[in-house]
C-alpha cells in the first residue's frame, strides 16, 4: 500500500485518469474536478488507504450495444476510485506481467491486438489450418471472487491491498438509484479489471503451454491452432474442463472447431494468398460495423453540419485504420474512401431540398451551366444525385481533403 500511495505513483495515475477522461460515477464528479477534490481531501484519503479503512463507492451501471446484437454491461466507478485502481494497477502490473504467458496479448504493455493476430498468422502459416475458437459467456460478469482472490493471495503479501481489491470486487452496482450487491464478476470500466482477468486466465494459459499447444489469447478470446478437426475436438474438451475448474462457462453456441478461414479473430479473417503465405483481411462483420458507424455520423437526422461530421470522422477513421491496417487491402480502402465521400456528398445534397438551390450550389462550386442543370434535375433522389457527375465535379476528393477528411488509402 505504501507503493500505491507514493507521490510519483499517484501523480502518474492521475495523469492517466485525466487522459482517459470517461463519464462520472455515482457521485457525479468529473475528471476535471478530481484535482481540486484531491487538494482538499488527499491527506485523509491516503490515511484511510494505509489504515485499511477506505470504502469504494458503488459503480454506475451503463449499457452499450454490442456489435453482434444485445448489450454489454459496463460498471463505471467514480473518478476517485478510478484513480486508486489505476495506482494499484501500476504497482501490481510490474509484479504480475513478467510472469504471464507469452501467448497472452490483451491489456499488457508492448502487446496489442496486432501482436496477437501476428502470432496467430504464424501458426496458420506453419500448417495449423484448424482453430478451436472459444467464447466465454459473460466472462467479466462471471468471475468468481474467491477463485480470483486465492490467486492474488499467492503473490501479494500486503493484507490491506488484498482487502482493498476485495472491496472493489464487492462494491455494489447502482441501477435506477438503487444499490444492488454483487457477489461475482469484475465490472468492465474499471482500470484494474483487465489485469485481474489476466491473473485468473493465466492458469488456462499455463495448462495449454504445458501440453505444447499453439494458442493465442486476447482477454477472454482464446484461439488454439491445430492440424486436424479431431485434434481440435480433444482440445475443446480440455478447455471445457479448465474453464469449469475456474467456474467459468463456455458459450457453446459461439464456440467451435472449424477451418481458420471460416472464423474471425479480433475482427480479422485468415486468407490464403497466391504466394502460398497466410494473410489477413478485415472480417465482414467488422466492415459492416464500420459502415454502420459512418452511417450514424452522416445520417440526415444527426443534426450536424458537414464540418461537424468530418470532425467526428477525424476522431474515428484514423483509429479504425490503425487497428485494421494488417487486413486492409488497397481495393477495400479505396472502395470505403469513395463510399464515405459519397455519404458526405449526400449530406450536402439533402440540404439543397429543391432544384433551384441545387443549381445555385453547383454553379457556385465551378460546375458549368449545362451540367449544373442536369445535376439539379436529379433531386429529390438525393442518394442517386450524390454519385452523379455534376455533384462529383463540385465536390471532388480535393474538396474533402482540404476540409481535413482522413483517407484510408495510404
Amino acid at each position: 500500500m505504501e507503493q500505491v500511495v507514493e507521490t510519483a505513483n499517484m501523480r502518474s495515475a492521475l495523469e492517466r485518469v485525466r487522459k482517459n477522461k470517461g463519464s462520472p460515477g455515482v457521485d457525479g464528479m468529473t475528471t476535471e474536478q478530481l484535482s481540486e477534490h484531491l487538494r482538499a481531501h488527499w491527506p485523509r484519503i491516503r490515511e484511510d488507504l494505509l489504515a485499511d479503512r477506505y470504502q469504494p463507492q458503488p459503480v454506475r451501471r451503463w449499457s452499450i450495444p454490442k456489435k453482434g446484437g444485445g448489450t454489454r454491461e459496463l460498471g463505471i466507478p467514480c473518478v476517485l476510485d478510478r484513480l486508486i485502481q489505476q495506482a494499484v494497477l501500476q504497482v501490481l502490473q510490474t509484479r504480475f506481467d513478467p510472469s504471464f504467458s507469452k501467448h497472452s496479448h490483451g491489456f499488457r504493455p508492448g502487446r496489442s491486438q496486432r501482436t496477437a493476430v501476428c502470432e496467430a498468422g504464424q501458426y496458420i502459416a506453419a500448417g495449423r489450418q484448424w482453430v478451436v475458437d472459444v467464447d466465454l459467456e459473460k466472462f467479466f460478469d462471471r468471475v468468481n471472487h474467491d477463485m480470483l482472490m486465492a490467486r492474488l493471495e499467492q503473490r501479494i503479501e500486503d493484507k490491506r491491498l488484498l482487502r482493498l481489491i476485495r472491496r472493489y470486487l464487492n462494491a455494489g452496482v447502482m441501477i435506477g438509484g438503487v444499490v444492488t450487491e454483487r457477489y461475482e464478476g469484475t465490472p468492465q470500466g474499471g482500470p484494474l479489471s483487465p489485469l485481474l482477468s489476466n491473473v485468473l486466465l493465466d492458469e488456462v494459459d499455463r495448462a495449454l503451454e504445458s501440453r505444447g499447444h499453439a494458442f493465442v489469447r486476447y482477454a477472454d478470446d482464446c484461439n488454439v491452432y491445430v492440424r486436424s478437426k479431431r485434434a481440435g475436438e480433444r482440445v475443446l474438451r480440455l478447455l471445457r474442463r479448465l474453464y469449469a475448474k475456474l467456474r467459468l462457462r463456455i458459450n457453446e453456441a459461439k464456440s467451435t472447431v472449424a477451418r481458420v478461414e471460416t472464423r474471425q479473430f479480433l475482427g480479422f479473417t485468415a486468407t490464403a494468398e497466391k504466394s502460398g503465405k497466410t494473410g489477413w483481411r478485415v472480417a465482414d462483420k467488422a466492415l459492416k460495423a464500420m459502415r454502420d458507424r459512418v452511417r450514424e455520423f452522416t445520417s440526415r437526422t444527426c443534426g450536424r453540419s458537414l464540418h461537424q461530421v468530418i470532425e467526428a470522422l477525424r476522431s474515428y477513421i484514423p483509429g479504425w485504420k490503425q487497428y485494421f491496417q494488417p487486413g486492409l487491402s488497397p481495393h477495400v480502402s479505396e472502395r470505403l474512401d469513395g463510399w464515405i465521400r459519397r455519404r458526405l456528398r449526400a449530406l450536402l445534397v439533402r440540404q439543397w431540398q429543391h432544384g433551384t438551390r441545387a443549381y445555385q450550389a453547383l454553379r457556385a462550386h465551378g460546375v458549368d451551366v449545362r451540367k449544373a442543370r442536369a445535376g439539379a434535375k436529379l433531386l429529390p433522389r438525393w442518394w442517386h444525385a450524390s454519385n452523379s457527375g455534376p455533384v462529383s465535379l463540385a465536390f471532388p476528393k480535393r474538396y474533402f481533403d482540404e476540409l481535413g477528411l482522413p483517407r484510408l488509402v495510404t
